[in-house]
């Protein structure tokens, strides 16, 4: 069962080498222009061998060709145009939302778990736990903790009765 779910936005082996099998890697790499198909393959690869799922974001296109195990939808992305596609009953569409309307929109976008953010990161997006825990309320889909979780707050998730997250700081 994944309860930890690690964004990166380049290949780094030793990164990955910390994680363990309940973890998985989602790759999104805004920065750049275009995806290099190599560059997920590799990842791939290592993930597979690790026994660590892999996730392709804003690309569930790419994601189905290259039997990854999901993909990951951010926020800013509003497209139905990934119901027309047939994909493995295995692989996973989840995806992010900031507030009611998002959460809403990737409810229609048929996402398996709704990654809420920001939980503890004070940015335009900032919910505080109980704004946090209100929200998650209005639906019947999984909620991922994200946003500012670290080693340091991470207790602070038992609040929730939550026990899965995603994020960045925590990893590193």
């Amino acid at each position: 069962m994944i309860n930890k779910y690690y964004f990166i936005n380049k290949f780094d082996t030793n990164s990955i080498d910390k994680q363990d099998n309940r973890t998985a890697i989602i790759y999104r790499n805004y920065i750049s222009s275009g995806i290099k198909k190599s560059l997920i393959i590799k990842i791939k690869n290592y993930c597979a061998k690790k026994n660590i799922k892999f996730y392709l974001s804003n690309n569930i296109k790419l994601a189905i060709n290259l039997n990854l195990d999901g993909a990951y939808i951010p926020s800013f992305n509003m497209s139905f145009n990934h119901l027309n596609y047939s994909y493995k009953k295995n692989f996973k569409i989840v995806g992010s939302a900031h507030n009611m309307r998002e959460m809403k929109i990737k409810e229609l976008q048929r996402v398996e778990k709704i990654f809420l953010s920001s939980l503890f990161k004070k940015n335009k997006n900032y919910l505080g736990i109980n704004k946090f825990k209100v929200i998650s309320k209005y639906t019947s889909h999984k909620i991922v903790a994200l946003g500012g979780i670290s080693k340091n707050n991470i207790r602070k998730l038992n609040l929730l009765y939550n026990q899965e997250f995603a994020g960045i700081s925590y990893f590193e």
